[in-house]
């Protein structure tokens, strides 16, 4: 087997392709998980941030002197402390650059304001107590005198001739801007088109809102002279590698540990302003601190998730084949030009615009707005939502005008198999697809021929019953398609048994990966599940680019099965010298080495026993030929109420193509707890800040509205394992990221079908998420 070819998987011992309960539940479940605060140090302080009240100002003058008096208090920190220290600013985005090719523009960001502070919840000062309400009674004690400047927080308005300016590099506030295809070929597609499809289409700001809040616990040890970090993160040697540059200290110095983490969802990714602060303050007291966000901490100094705002538009000919595509984007990236936040929605998401249509001919213009807002990044799907929504609303909407089938109107444009590699106008390349198939499963599956009778029936109630679908990709990888693990075979001692360790750089976050990787640890040593152990989350032990982009598995479960069979290979060599018979008379199977033709064997552990050092140990390092492309169809039922506006998704019914699965257990909720987020998103989230003061206006789960229990259908989830990726050796795909992607559109459309069935097409046009109960209400009756 080479190192692209997909493995022939052999179930057993729980490997591969079963349903196995996740290791991890069992401690959690009895509460015995190790969050960070769950964590208490010998010596341990608290630390408090103060934060601005306003969205754009001046720091005119901080006076500490009356908190660092009080009670407790070992330690007050601001801005100007941080810059006198040398703290490094958190760097921002790169690699684009603005209409007149000058390099992205966006104000530095600090751990702390210096100067100026630009959104509400903008950290301008830490303090640091023996205990949190020390901290808390202190930071109140910190006069800040302000000096209120002028703000916008509207896109439109923060390109506007005479709009406050966020930094003087970006006087129109456009911090950088691409283009994409070729615009006078699209616009001779647009001139010969029979039929021309336009929508205005927002992606509404959203707060990740994971259960557990960032924390971050540092401490200092005086001997070693080195700093750790516990905290809540999806990519821990990335944490580390910011920390050390912001306060000039060798990587060598800086440990980061993770434990268990509460959700991250892409929130979780990269350095925060708060993790260089705790980090500084642990330092400098020499003391462990610790500093767990509250609920409203995090709605306001978090990141969040899309902010997108387009205009796209659709040619097709009189047989309802695609033409062209042209897309006007504004992208709302906040104060700070993360560089997430800009890569998100200026590359990732146009990289999936096309999706499985084939479509070549396209003019793309997007361009990243600075508003004095909270800064947005990474939120499960990352760019890929906001571009599947768009092209997937304008193919229901393409339906309705021409007159075409919506289901005969994607058959027409689908990439074929036989085109398979198919490289994309963005210049991707799919590997595999075999997306009619997979949309002919999902009409079975939804018994899409069987909606008349469902909706005859809730129109005896009253109601207005829609259905909805969505054909779609996705691209996964993070461009990090590279991982390194660590295999040890360690020997039995007193007491215990043997056991295989294996060491990942992905990062656990709620998703089940270890066991998922110790599936694949027990397809390749063949031994019972009790005999692996999986350990994540310690830049001390091996470094990597984490978990996001859906990438955990088929970039680390690569590595791991690489490993795995390399650490046999080396196992099998030793043998060998154990037998002095030739290696490759050497065989391998359920945990025992045997020499062909003889009775002579081995146990792997055993083996391990006559080692010098008591283990067989393996570094390896495997690479990925490229991304994976995980498509499904998604097609679900809402009932609208007439009376109320009210919208319930009564029927979710989804096929998923995400290659070769190992635990389909896993990947189903992966899927189903992936779709209630995108379910939220279309029906009820929306992070809002007032247009004429910039404050935020949802700024706790009382003004919030998440999904709940009662917003999930029963949900029909099949998966679709026959077009391994070709591009890792496991033919897996990622699938984290693919039930957020298909929900939302696949919401919105079936409550524009239900309102086109009514006679209320041009109201369906006008549909912009969420679909909350009063603002369908109030469409309905225009």
């Amino acid at each position: 087997m080479t190192e692209t070819q997909p493995a022939q998987i052999n179930p057993s011992r729980f490997g591969s392709g079963q349903s196995v309960r996740r290791l991890e539940d069992d401690a959690l479940l009895a509460g015995a998980g190790q969050y960070t605060d769950d964590l208490t140090l010998p010596g341990q302080t608290q630390l408090f941030f103060v934060r601005s009240p306003y969205p754009h100002a001046r720091i005119v003058s901080l006076d500490t002197a009356a908190a660092l008096a009080m009670p407790g208090v070992l330690q007050v920190v601001t801005g100007a402390d941080l810059v006198a220290a040398g703290v490094k600013p958190i760097p921002g985005a790169s690699g684009f650059t603005r209409a007149d090719g000058s390099p992205c523009a966006a104000p530095p960001r600090r751990a702390l304001a210096h100067e100026r502070v630009r959104f509400v919840g903008e950290a301008v000062a830490a303090v640091v107590a023996q205990t949190l309400q020390q901290a808390r009674d202190a930071a109140e004690a910190i006069a800040v005198d302000y000096e209120e400047l002028p703000m916008v927080v509207d896109m439109n308005d923060a390109m506007a001739p005479g709009a406050p300016v966020l930094c003087p590099e970006a006087p129109d506030n456009i911090a950088a801007e691409t283009r994409y295809g070729n615009a006078e070929a699209t616009a001779a597609a647009f001139a010969s088109a029979h039929h021309v499809v336009a929508l205005d289409l927002v992606n509404q700001r959203l707060a990740p809102l994971s259960l557990e809040p960032r924390s971050v616990l540092a401490a200092f040890d005086t001997t070693s002279q080195r700093l750790t970090i516990r905290m809540s993160t999806q990519m821990p040697s990335g944490v580390r590698d910011s920390v050390c540059d912001a306060l000039g200290m060798a990587k060598e110095q800086l440990r980061v540990v993770v434990g268990d983490v509460g959700g991250g969802f892409g929130m979780k990714t990269g350095v925060y302003p708060e993790d260089v602060a705790v980090a500084f303050c642990a330092r400098a007291l020499q003391r462990p601190v610790k500093w767990v966000a509250d609920r409203s901490e995090e709605f306001v100094s978090s990141t969040h998730g899309r902010d997108l705002q387009s205009h796209a538009e659709l040619a097709l000919d009189e047989h309802g084949k695609i033409l062209g595509l042209r897309l006007a984007s504004l992208a709302n990236v906040g104060a700070y030009a993360t560089g997430a936040g800009v890569v998100i929605q200026l590359m990732i998401g146009p990289w999936v615009q096309t999706s499985v249509y084939d479509i070549q001919t396209i003019d793309f213009h997007f361009r990243a707005v600075l508003t004095n807002t909270a800064p947005t990044s990474a939120y499960r799907g990352a760019g890929r939502p906001e571009a599947i929504f768009t092209i997937e609303r304008l193919m229901d909407e393409a339906a309705r005008q021409t007159g075409i089938d919506r289901i005969e109107l994607r058959r027409r444009n689908f990439i074929q198999p036989t085109q398979m590699p198919y490289k994309n106008p963005m210049g991707q390349t799919y590997d595999t697809g075999r997306f009619e198939s997979v949309m002919d499963q999902a009409l079975v599956l939804a018994d899409w021929q069987g909606f008349d009778a469902r909706a005859a029936e809730s129109a005896r109630r009253g109601l207005l019953r829609g259905l909805g679908i969505a054909t779609f990709l996705e691209w996964t990888g993070g461009n990090a398609l590279e991982e390194s693990v660590t295999v040890e075979i360690k020997a039995p001692t007193s007491g215990t048994d043997g056991i295989i360790e294996v060491f990942s750089a992905v990062n656990a976050m709620g998703q089940g990966i270890a066991t998922s990787l110790a599936q694949l640890v027990v397809d390749a040593f063949g031994v019972p599940m009790d005999k692996v152990r999986i350990v994540l989350g310690d830049t001390d032990r091996g470094n990597g680019f984490g978990s996001a982009g859906s990438r955990s598995l088929f970039t680390g479960g690569s590595a791991v099965r690489i490993g795995a069979e390399r650490t046999i290979d080396k196992a099998r060599q030793l043998a060998a010298k154990e037998f002095e018979a030739a290696e490759q008379d050497i065989t391998y199977a359920d945990g025992s080495f045997k020499v062909a033709g003889t009775d002579l064997s081995i146990d792997l552990f055993a083996l391990a026993a006559r080692q010098s050092d008591q283990r067989i140990f393996m570094d390896s390092t495997t690479a990925v030929a490229g991304p994976s492309w995980p498509n499904g169809c998604h097609i679900c039922e809402v009932e609208v109420d007439p009376q109320t506006g009210h919208v319930a998704v009564v029927a979710y019914a989804s096929v998923n193509d995400v290659g070769r699965v190992v635990n389909p257990m896993i990947v189903r909720g992966q899927l189903d707890g992936g779709a209630v987020q995108g379910i939220g998103q279309a029906l009820c989230e929306h992070l809002v800040y007032d247009r004429e003061t910039g404050q935020p206006l949802t700024g706790s789960l009382m003004d919030y509205a998440a999904p709940r229990a009662d917003n999930a259908p029963d949900f029909k989830t099949e998966l679709d394992p026959s077009t391994p990726c070709l591009n890792n050796p496991l033919g897996v795909k990622g699938v984290g990221e693919l039930g957020t992607i298909g929900a939302g559109p696949t919401v919105v459309n079936a409550v524009a079908d239900a309102l086109a069935r009514r006679g209320m097409a041009a109201q369906a046009r006008q549909l912009q998420m969420p679909l909350s109960p009063s603002r369908l209400w109030h469409l309905m009756q225009g």
